[in-house]
């Protein structure tokens, strides 16, 4: 591997601009340099389905090795906020932004490892399978552009998503179902100084039932969370409507539906004590997934960290990535621990080691595959 050119490409994708949906500049920028490292590449359509700007990028690498499993390395173009303005600023071998934004190593840190990883490849002419690199749009607001990606028909055997915190040679294997509630709480409006008595506030019956509900953390592999409430017109106008967004995780289908069942009963007595009504939106935004230990992806995936020297842990979280909406595809898809942390905050970094550490990971996954 080439690691000044590893550097040099993290700094310049997270410079690039590129909100989720509006990912255009960092797409174009990036498949010109899939194409000119000698891959072939090609978008899909999945702006055209979720209103973006930009489309899933595709690249492959053809095997020169028959019969080795085909694989991708994966990872997202978007970032959480606005990177506009961006100032790198290297500390003691860390990258760190230096303005008021985000430095966007979520994911820029999974995804330029993934490239030099089959830079490097390419250029050693050493035996490997059929690799794809399969770069997201939009994951930061819903894994959208995961869900628009047509993954099944690559014809891969499994894959790997570069897109969580450390330590590298870590994977995740099993992740938990995501949730979200709105409640949608009714009262009647009136005059607050003139008539009060005649209003039915829904602020407060939506407080009401906040109030009794069990929020944080539920259990061990279980969360739930009220996260936005909007209501009212006016502080003399008693609200009429009240609006709160919520959602629940867990690693246990059962707990999570009696979690969902006891937020809106929460709801629905808060409302009731007041006369109020309550409507629900309720959506699954994604399932959750265990990959055993003893399938390929996770085998090959343990057998090269441990090479390189890596503890080859396998965890379990409840935060989503784009490989939840792989797994609901049929491609089985495993997640590999980065070294980007404090991610979507403004300390947001990443260091220089665990981005040559993740890269050389990268490269074993690869060999590992071609020897399968």
């Amino acid at each position: 591997m080439n690691e000044q050119r590893l550097f040099d490409l993290f700094c310049n994708l997270c410079l690039i601009n590129a909100p989720a949906l509006q990912e255009r500049e960092v797409v174009e920028w990036g498949k010109a340099y899939l194409e000119r490292i000698g891959l072939e590449v090609w978008e899909d359509d999945a702006g055209s389905k979720i209103g973006g700007n930009a489309n899933n990028v595709i690249a492959k690498l053809p095997g020169n090795q028959t019969g080795a499993p085909a694989i991708f390395l994966s990872a997202h173009w978007d970032t959480v906020e606005p990177t506009a303005g961006l100032e790198i600023e290297e500390r003691d071998g860390v990258y760190y932004s230096k303005s008021d934004t985000i430095l966007g190593a979520d994911d820029k840190a999974g995804m330029a490892p993934a490239i030099e990883a089959v830079h490097s490849i390419l250029e050693s002419g050493e035996p490997h399978g059929d690799v794809y690199l399969v770069f997201c749009v939009a994951e930061e607001i819903g894994l959208k552009g995961a869900f628009a990606c047509e993954i099944q028909d690559l014809g891969v055997d499994f894959g790997y998503v570069f897109d969580t915190g450390p330590p590298v040679g870590t994977f995740v294997t099993k992740v938990g179902t995501h949730d979200r509630l709105n409640a949608r709480v009714i009262g009647r409006p009136a005059h607050a100084g003139k008539h009060p008595e005649e209003g039915i506030n829904a602020i407060q019956a939506a407080a009401k039932g906040l109030a009794e509900m069990r929020l944080g953390r539920i259990d061990e592999e279980t969360t739930a969370n009220a996260g936005l409430i909007h209501g009212g017109t006016g502080v003399n106008v008693v609200p009429a409507e009240c609006t709160v967004r919520c959602e629940a995780r867990s690693l246990s289908n059962e707990k999570l539906d009696a979690q969902i069942s006891h937020m809106r009963e929460c709801f629905e007595k808060g409302a009731a004590e007041l006369g109020a009504r309550v409507e629900f939106e309720y959506v699954r935004a994604y399932e959750g997934y265990h990959i055993p230990e003893t399938e390929p992806v996770v085998k090959l995936a343990v057998e090269a960290a441990k090479k390189l020297g890596y503890s080859g842990e396998l965890r379990w979280t409840l935060g989503g990535s784009d490989a939840n909406a792989f797994n609901a595809k049929g491609v089985p898809t495993i997640v590999c621990g980065t070294g980007m942390k404090e991610i979507h905050t403004h300390d947001e970094h990443v260091s220089k080691e665990d981005l040559v550490g993740l890269t050389r990971l990268a490269i074993e996954l690869i060999r590992s595959a071609a020897n399968a």
